[in-house]
């Protein structure tokens, strides 16, 4: 079993290493699409034949009637989409085609996945005798049987490889996966009961399959939340499509641009959770200098943050709640009008929480993050009136490493984190202020330190990684510096010359 998983069912690791010896030269981004569509496809051949085999032992109903299945909320797989019939053909060179015709005839039938499930494994460059290795052993794994899908072993499995793959992607898995440490701690903090829930960047859609979990994990009904979301990578999306449609998880998610080509305009929402690019630098700002969507300040063409600050705020309702991923850079940053609109925000009272977190929490970055807590109500919405003050919350002593690389909140330091919010955010909380770890600082407090939201600034730390130097300062210092040391390296390489040629070695 991999370390770099929460996952535990025990044959995840070999059916990566099976897996892994297939990609030859084909990109990790490309290669995910493989593996998932093949997981996908058995576990819904898995659910099929469980209630296929129970209709064949009812004399009063029909195994072959797709209504039968459509009433249990079962995918319809037509005969030669069936796990049964790809394995006895997995050996067969042309086994490629049969999947993409496999692919082709569940879309047909099941027009919810339409235009979502991958059908390229008759390409060339696909090993396919690797192929039908893994096909034997993914045949091996129960995956959308009744006790399976209640150890949710699809879903595990999917995180699993989705975190493996973001692992192996490098710098572009990010664009599909947030740790799903990261994506509790949000989930647990803003607690998402009932009501709406957007995600406008939505990957591989994490987010939501976190919220479902904990409306069940706190007796819920899972129908009392509405999904909605946006993904501008078309192949992100159709992964995004195929992890809720294995859940079962009925959402609304758009295909799009979230700034350009906004789907949802009128949409006001209860909660988002989100996890947007850090630091973009191209998201078409300026061709969207005048939008409706900048009630705090023009966001700069350069850097997307505060148009995805500004974005979540737009969509949230009267009393919503937005818990979301930023890089640490829009703390202090002053670029371009940032400051300006951060000072606006605080201002109005719109900033609730800033928990700063560890590093190596993300397989595909190094830039250090946060997790901001945007409310549109803080004086007396269901909790206690707090539009004077921000919490901050200095995380990053807490996780464990589970290699070299990669580090994970445990389950004790999620509950720390979030009860610690609620208890200062709740009418009956009992909270406190705890040197080095968690501060509610008044907004005057806020605006003696230039409106600068670094946790570490407030709490009060002696952690070495501090470092809350404002972006700019920092980079003019820096090239300073940078610029005096080419000047002394020019001297001193005149110098070394000079010497050279007195003992006849000319330059």
């Amino acid at each position: 079993m991999a370390k770099s998983t929460s996952a535990n069912l025990g044959f995840e690791e070999k059916l990566w290493a099976t897996a892994d010896k297939m990609r030859n030269n084909m990109d990790p981004s490309e290669y995910k699409h493989v593996i998932l569509g093949l997981i996908f496809l058995k576990y819904i051949s898995d659910s099929f034949e469980e209630l296929h085999e129970k209709l064949k032992s009812d004399k009063l109903s029909d195994p072959e009637d797709k209504d039968e299945y459509s009433a249990e909320n079962v995918f319809w797989v037509p005969q030669l989409a069936r796990w049964n019939f790809l394995l006895d053909n997995a050996k067969k060179p042309e086994i490629g085609k049969l999947i993409d015709d496999a692919m082709v005839a569940i879309e047909k039938e099941n027009p919810s996945l339409k235009g979502v499930l991958p059908k390229d494994y008759a390409r060339p460059n696909l090993d396919k005798q690797r192929l039908g290795e893994i096909i034997d052993l993914i045949g091996t794994i129960g995956l959308g049987d009744k006790e399976s899908r209640s150890k949710d072993v699809l879903g595990r499995t999917y995180e699993y490889f989705i975190g493996r793959f973001a692992s192996a992607e490098g710098k572009g898995g990010g664009e599909f996966y947030t740790p799903s440490s990261v994506v509790k701690l949000l989930v647990k903090m803003i607690e998402p009961y009932k009501g709406r829930v957007y995600d406008p960047c939505c990957g591989s859609g994490g987010m939501f399959v976190q919220s479902e979990n904990f409306v069940d994990e706190h007796g819920g009904r899972t129908g009392d939340i509405a999904i909605y979301g946006q993904e501008s990578n078309n192949t992100t999306w159709r992964l995004c499509k195929m992890n809720l449609a294995i859940r079962g998880i009925e959402a609304n998610i758009k295909y799009g641009n979230s700034f350009t080509n906004d789907q949802l305009p009128d949409l006001k929402v209860d909660f988002v959770l989100a996890n947007p690019p850090f630091n973009d630098s191209d998201w078409s700002g300026e061709t969207l200098r005048e939008d409706v969507r900048w009630k705090f300040g023009t966001p700069p063409t350069g850097n997307a943050n505060y148009a995805w600050i500004q974005h979540f705020v737009h969509h949230l309702s009267p009393s919503g709640i937005a818990g979301f991923v930023m890089a640490n850079g829009a703390l202090s940053s002053n670029t371009s009008g940032e400051g300006k609109i951060r000072e606006t925000m605080i201002k109005a009272g719109l900033v609730d929480c800033i928990i700063a977190l560890p590093d190596k929490l993300f397989y595909t970055t190094q830039i250090p993050a946060t997790l901001w807590f945007v409310s549109r109500d803080r004086h007396n919405h269901k909790f206690r009136d707090r539009h004077d003050e921000i919490l901050f919350i200095d995380a990053r002593k807490l996780g464990k490493l589970i290699d070299r690389r990669h580090r994970e909140l445990t389950v004790e330091e999620l509950q720390r984190v979030s009860e610690t919010y609620h208890n200062w955010r709740n009418k009956t909380g009992k909270y406190e202020d705890l040197k080095g770890f968690c501060k509610a600082a008044k907004i005057v407090e806020v605006e003696k330190n230039g409106f600068v939201l670094t946790p570490g600034r407030y709490v009060g730390t002696d952690f070495v990684m501090e470092d809350d130097e404002v972006f700019e300062a920092k980079m003019a210092r820096l090239t300073k510096k940078l610029s005096e040391q080419f000047k002394q390296s020019k001297e001193l390489e005149q110098k070394i010359k000079e010497s050279l040629k007195k003992v006849g070695f000319e330059i």
